[in-house]
């Protein structure tokens, strides 16, 4: 899905030009503008990790398994669990993991309690992929830092602004059902 260009698009809701519409008209751009930004910076830190793992010679495993294995680190979970605890966003979640097990980077293990459910975690050499990406994260925040581009006081307040969207949305979602 792709967010269209908040400034052309048309779909937007028609705002009288009184001052109270056109405030509404820009707080919809910016809000448009922000969902664009949000996909935008999810596919470009999928094409950083990539990137990352051409230049360490990893070709096997693709951003998105290695994001996953990051996201499980220490933690032996169910595949529900990967969804509910948002370590994981994708709708192929099954694929995945067993392509992951399959490469040797998770152990699958039948739960002894529901038998029906697979619990996992990761191997040495899942571990490996999660420090690759460990290290790339710890360099790109030591670097934001170091270069000026945010600091502490800036990230925070993105991960607040962040959250209270999640939380709006989330109760929006609870709200349908």
């Amino acid at each position: 899905m792709s967010i269209q260009n908040p400034i052309a698009a048309p779909n937007l809701p028609k705002i009288g030009l009184n001052p109270a519409g056109l405030a509404e008209k820009g707080f919809m751009i910016g809000y448009l503008e922000a969902l664009s930004l949000v996909e935008r910076l999810h596919r470009l830190l999928l094409d950083v990790i990539k990137d990352e793992f051409e230049r360490v010679g990893v070709i096997e495993i693709n951003a998105v398994q290695a994001l996953l294995l990051f996201n499980i680190g220490d933690n032996e979970v169910t595949a529900g669990e990967l969804k509910s605890r948002g370590y994981y966003q994708g709708s192929n979640v099954s694929y995945n993991l067993k392509k992951l097990v399959e490469m040797g980077y998770m152990h699958h293990q039948r739960c002894e309690i529901d038998r029906r459910s697979v619990r996992v975690r990761l191997t040495d050499q899942g571990r490996n992929i999660r420090n690759v990406v460990a290290d790339l994260f710890a360099r790109h925040a030591d670097g934001l830092e170091d270069k000026g581009v945010l600091g502490h006081d800036g990230i925070s307040q993105i991960t607040t602004s962040l959250k209270r969207v999640e939380r709006y949305w989330t109760d929006q979602i609870r709200y349908i059902y």
